[in-house]
């Protein structure tokens, strides 16, 4: 029993008093607070800001649109919660350097039981993460390219599931870096990506003649569940952020990380659902690019750059 808490107990003790809070670190907290050949402050940025930011966007003035105004006030009350539960991840690993991942956690918290209910759960939820990615791939490629046909020894493959199978072998490659710093530019494009979406659904309400004249109700309380649901959805990166707080070669600077993620991200699905739900109002659909105008070239840009979102970050819901 003692071997057990002397196992998991925290090796960085809290001194609480009427200054500030005095740490004691260990060599090992030191060595692990110095990761030379870790991942850098930009690099760490830009995973956390892919693994923030994603498909979600897309939702969210269909969330605004189901909620009412005042549901981005949830928006910005659950982006919060999610940037301070990250910062209690940092802190369960700041107390006890043998925690290494989400998992880890859980044992800590709450033994094997806790244990294994976060790890059946976590990876639950990051398989049906990775299903959807290549469902929604699926989807995109054959609404751009109905006719592609596929027969394999008479079988007839349908062009959604001939797509799956070759986004499947495009994704691969890139489960298998295990370096941070090589992953950041993958998720560099995923975050580029983000951009050019914003920028593309700006540029058709402002250019191309569908304004931003709609009202939009105050509040729809019927519609408040599934707007805190979508909400919710865009800030569900938690069980990546173990692994980018290992991943880092300084992590005294991860809540710095975690504060510029949160906050640029949360500026960015307030302006799309803001704008998303001027141009359409309570007509704005499950996601923006269906709303979208085909024969205009940002609708067509828009469409084609979802593509690039879900690989970008399919990579990251493996690295757990």
């Amino acid at each position: 029993m003692a071997k057990n808490h002397e196992d998991h107990s925290a090796t960085i003790p809290f001194l609480h008093g009427d200054a500030d809070h005095v740490v004691v670190i260990t060599s090992k907290q030191e060595q692990c607070n110095n990761n030379i050949s870790g991942a850098s402050f930009i690099s760490t940025c830009f995973n956390g800001f892919n693994a923030l930011s994603g498909v979600g966007i897309l939702s969210l003035p269909y969330a605004m649109a189901s909620g009412g105004w005042l549901s981005l006030i949830l928006l910005l009350l659950i982006a919060s919660s999610a940037f301070y539960t990250g910062l209690l991840v940092q802190r369960c690993m700041d107390t006890d350097p043998t925690i290494k991942s989400y998992t880890d956690i859980g044992d800590r918290a709450f033994g094997k039981t806790g244990k294994a209910i976060v790890s059946i759960t976590m990876n639950l939820e990051l398989y049906l993460a990775a299903t959807g990615f290549l469902i929604l791939e699926g989807d995109n490629l054959s609404n751009l390219f109905p006719n592609m046909k596929l027969v394999v020894y008479g079988y007839h493959i349908s062009s959604t599931c001939e797509f799956i199978l070759l986004v499947s072998l495009i994704i691969l490659p890139t489960c298998w870096l295990k370096n941070m710093n090589i992953l950041s530019f993958v998720s560099a494009s995923g975050v580029l990506a983000s951009m050019i979406i914003l920028g593309s659904v700006l540029w058709a309400g402002a250019v191309d003649d569908i304004g931003f004249q709609q009202k939009g109700k105050l509040v729809n309380w019927s519609g408040l569940p599934s707007a805190i649901s979508l909400y919710a959805f865009c800030y569900s990166a938690h069980p990546v952020f173990p692994n980018l707080y290992t991943s880092m070669r300084n992590q005294r600077q991860f809540s710095k990380v975690l504060f510029l993620c949160f906050a640029l991200c949360t500026v960015t699905h307030s302006l799309i659902a803001v704008i998303g739900y001027l141009m359409y109002g309570s007509n704005a659909k499950s996601e923006i690019t269906l709303n979208l105008p085909t024969n205009k070239l940002s609708s067509r840009v828009a469409i084609c750059t979802t593509i690039v979102t879900p690989i970008a970050k399919y990579a990251l819901c493996h690295y757990v």
